[in-house]
């Protein structure tokens, strides 16, 4: 225990000399998929809600709802939304996919370094062999447990997104043709209040 005041990075520091360069590139890209993650749930707990209370006050503050210009409006509002919502999904998911791969290099440099030393050496170099097998698992280890929440995560966040832009839709109703709200709108209205509290 003791050790471990001493320098508490030092099982960190021994298990990424295990890994290699391999994982190096698994935590740098973990980190960066971990604060893409945090950061959508930020700005949805904080930027969004303002965001849609904006756009449905603009919407209902209309004098019209039912023309061909109020329809383009409303699309590109929901358009805006919608782009806000997935703006860093992809990269989410495609930082997902990185993970075992890199995971899958540290493997084959593992093995590479393992048959370099049974070449060099024969099978009587048992440390050379184990070195280069431990990074092989270490880094594939490594490369699929760092994935995992970057798909738990990045499902979440999409199917969120998809509810989000279905309540929108339904906030924002058009009137009919003789300009009445439909009965979405008194349901707007209900969740406006509810949103600024009143």
């Amino acid at each position: 225990m003791s050790f471990l005041i001493q320098n508490p990075l030092e099982p960190l520091q021994r298990f990424m000399a295990v890994g290699g360069p391999a994982l190096w590139g698994i935590l740098l890209v973990t980190v960066v998929l971990g604060t893409l993650i945090i950061e959508r749930y930020v700005f949805l707990r904080t930027s969004y809600p303002a965001l849609v209370s904006g756009v449905i006050a603009r919407w209902q503050a209309r004098s019209e709802r039912y023309s061909w210009y109020a329809r383009q409006l409303r699309r590109m509002e929901i358009a805006e939304l919608d782009y806000q919502l997935r703006r860093s999904l992809p990269l989410i998911r495609s930082l997902t996919v990185v993970l075992p791969i890199l995971g899958l290099l540290g493997t084959v440099n593992g093995m590479i370094a393992t048959f370099t030393v049974m070449q060099l050496f024969g099978t009587g170099n048992v440390n050379g062999v184990a070195n280069g097998i431990s990074e092989a698992l270490v880094t594939t280890m490594a490369g699929l447990v760092c994935a995992l929440p970057g798909l738990y995560f990045g499902a979440s966040l999409t199917q969120r997104s998809q509810v989000e832009m279905q309540k929108l839709t339904s906030l924002l109703q058009l009137d009919d043709k003789f300009g009445n709200p439909g009965l979405l709108w008194i349901r707007a209205q209900v969740e406006l209040e509810k949103r600024s509290g009143r």
